[in-house]
């Protein structure tokens, strides 16, 4: 039988076998009491909104289901077979609380900003931003801002006020480098548009982009409030444009605005109704905050200036934000909908009275006490992961089946939503989880990870800042997944792999080597179901526990199981 035949064997068996196994299975045992007043007053809320629905939840997740999807959520990866036993080991009842202590803390800063860096990076510049010759992005530039902040834990408001306020050169290596100068570099032109519709969906949670040209047709959003929003900007321009290294570099400076009249003391801008007619519009917040309210006392229309001297209008929009009901609830909206598949909102940065949030109370509560802790995102993160919503099952039980916010429901978090990892978890988590290219140094490993999710991206098909991304079976993501470079490494035995360690321990009968790369692949042991097939796989190889072993693991990591978070 050739090698091709064995691989298609091994997947079908396989495969097969996993159809009908749950995705996680219930824990029997008891949760430990919520360690804080956050995470009891999440439990509270969602509990509440299900006995009012009628909804039965899921039963906890088993304890490897947890540790996985946690690992995967702060981390970017699926633990090792080693932090995964010492976890589920543990009898303690602190024993997550320990364990999110020990992923938010130094032991393993390095891969939790890295993780977080990413997510930013993919928000605020795209997938694609700075990865094209004529963007005037530097990506380099951006993951190196976010990493040195989430390493530092930046409060959130201080990322915000230094993305919106930025100036200087979005190239490492230049006198006035600035890595938050990438967010704006490639929004501002046509007037700073795209800056006014990304920095109202970020860290505002409102979608706005349609309202440059008319009222919107669904929401309270008016075209007034979009050209109001971008006289903050108008200030903001981009220095003419070097080229170095074959990549455009732009920076971003402030200069005085002359309104379109022609006179900075009154610098005003027009936009064009859909009859055909201007309007005026000045610096004013999405409260109806104007600044010539906020400077009533340095005299009349003072606000109004372009003159920078009199006002910086980018800094005056920080402040606005930051002092807004809308920042902390657009924040945990989204860091919220991260770690549980959904947002209170659907999509999350979409809010307001048109998209009323599930679970208002708490989104409030929320945001007030992530004000209340200065912005600090671990400590957002901590209560959510904490939750008993988001301990549960991913499989359903018969009191929720309709809690399936993929059907149009608002989710009601009465079970973990599946969702297929994103394209650099699944990578990183590869890499994990068959210790492939652990010498290189960061540079190194991202690079390579860029030029992957290149190729990933392309063939699964992502939309470029989209909320989420479906695994959906196309004949290319099979392809990718199956034939791929990355994975034809992931399953070599070569010496000092996982494989190879796993498959020439001379104390491990075969069993165990079995259930090792299924907690390595999927964090559970293999149903007797499966092992029984593996071992039909090890006598078809006839001896050769090395090959049969890599048609196993090969499987494992093409199956949906693992590339879910679960």
């Amino acid at each position: 039988m050739t090698r091709t035949c064995f691989l298609l064997a091994a997947a079908a068996w396989l495969l097969s076998a996993l159809i009908n196994q749950p995705v996680s299975a219930a824990s029997r045992g008891d949760e430990p009491a919520a360690p804080a007043n956050q995470v009891a007053f999440i439990n509270q809320q969602i509990e509440s909104a299900w006995q009012d629905r009628g909804l039965t939840p899921s039963r906890p997740a088993e304890d490897g289901a947890w540790c996985r999807r946690v690992y995967l959520d702060l981390l970017g990866r699926v633990p090792s077979v080693n932090e995964l036993e010492q976890f589920v080991r543990d009898r303690s009842d602190d024993k997550k609380a320990k364990l999110v202590d020990r992923l938010l803390g130094e032991e393993y800063l390095a891969e939790y900003a890295r993780n977080w860096t990413t997510e930013w990076t993919n928000l605020l510049v795209g997938r694609t931003g700075g990865a094209t010759r004529d963007s005037l992005v530097s990506r380099a530039g951006t993951r190196q801002y976010l990493r040195r902040s989430f390493q530092k834990n930046k409060p959130a408001d201080v990322m915000m006020r230094e993305l919106v306020t930025a100036t200087g050169s979005c190239q490492p290596g230049d006198a006035d480098f600035n890595g938050a100068a990438n967010f704006l570099a490639d929004k501002l032109a046509d007037n700073g548009v795209q800056a006014t519709a990304k920095t109202s969906q970020i860290f505002l949670g409102m979608a706005v982009q349609c309202t440059q040209c008319h009222n919107h047709p669904f929401n309270e959003y008016k075209q007034n409030q979009f050209w109001e929003m971008n006289a903050f900007f108008r200030q903001t321009r981009l220095e003419p444009i070097r080229v170095a290294r074959n990549q455009r570099v732009a920076r971003i400076v402030n200069r005085d605005f002359a309104g379109e009249g022609g006179d900075p003391a009154k610098a005003e801008l027009y936009y064009e109704l859909r009859n055909g007619k201007l309007k005026v519009a000045y610096p004013v917040f999405v409260d109806g905050t104007s600044l010539v309210s906020l400077h009533a006392d340095r005299g009349e229309d003072f606000g109004d200036s372009g003159y920078l001297s009199d006002v910086n209008r980018r800094e005056e929009l920080a402040n606005l934000i930051a002092a807004s009901d809308e920042f902390p609830r657009a924040m945990v909206n989204r860091v919220w909908g991260h770690f549980l598949g959904y947002g209170f909102t659907k999509p999350v940065d979409d809010m307001g009275p048109h998209n009323a949030p599930s679970h208002p109370e708490l989104l409030d509560y929320l945001a007030s006490e992530f004000r209340t802790s200065s912005f600090n995102l671990k400590e957002l993160m901590r209560w959510i992961v904490l939750s008993d919503a988001y301990g549960l099952s991913s499989r359903a039980a018969r009191g929720n089946e309709s809690d399936d916010p993929a059907l149009g429901a608002k989710p009601l978090f009465s079970r973990f939503y599946l969702r297929q990892m994103q394209a650099e978890q699944l990578y990183e988590s590869l890499l994990v989880a068959t210790r492939a290219d652990e010498s290189l140094d960061y540079a190194k490993r991202e690079q390579m990870k860029e030029d992957w999710l290149a190729q990933f991206n392309t063939a699964f098909g992502n939309d470029e800042n989209g909320e989420a991304t479906t695994f959906n079976g196309s004949i290319p993501q099979a392809l990718m997944l199956m034939n791929g470079d990355l994975i034809k490494q992931a399953t070599e035995c070569k010496e000092g792999s996982f494989l190879h360690q796993v498959a020439t321990n001379p104390r491990l009968g075969n069993a165990k080597k079995i259930q090792l790369l299924y907690l390595a692949a999927l964090a559970r042991d293999p149903a007797k179901e499966e092992l029984a097939i593996s071992n039909r796989i090890l006598q078809a190889r006839e001896g050769d526990v090395p090959a049969a072993l890599q048609d196993v693991w090969w499987a494992l990591l093409n199956t949906n199981e693992f590339i879910l978070n679960h």
